[in-house]
């Protein structure tokens, strides 16, 4: 078992939004660490179709839960997504619904829903 409280992230692999989610999960939700699982534009890939991709980080979400005792996922969406390049209103839509498909597969986890703005700063989308 891991030393420490931590917390898990489903973000970009965009490194512009790597810090600004760590850092507002720290500060937001007292855990000493973040687990990262990153795809191009997440909370569009939680929404496709592809079915290997989402048991991939449904795999990887366990591991933080069940290794680290994570007790808390986040899963964000930014502006200027290279992998998601659809408007910031279809971006707060997949989050919501990214949000209640994570809360769908009954981890014992928080779930929290983020969008990083045009200045990286992180909004909470809902709890």
């Amino acid at each position: 078992m891991a030393d420490g409280k931590f917390g898990t992230a489903i973000n970009c692999i965009d490194g512009r939004t790597q810090n600004p989610v760590s850092q507002w999960i720290k500060e937001n939700y007292s855990v000493d660490y973040v687990d990262t699982v990153t795809e191009p534009g997440p909370d569009k890939v939680l929404l496709e179709v592809n079915i290997e991709k989402i048991e991939q980080i449904k795999s990887k979400l366990l591991i933080s839960i069940k290794a680290h005792n994570s007790s808390l996922i986040v899963i964000a969406g930014h502006h200027d997504c290279a992998g998601n390049p659809v408007l910031k209103e279809e971006h707060l839509t997949q989050i919501k619904k990214s949000i209640n498909m994570i809360k769908s597969w009954n981890f014992p986890v928080k779930v929290v829903g983020v969008w990083v703005n045009d200045q990286w700063k992180v909004e909470q989308i809902q709890e």
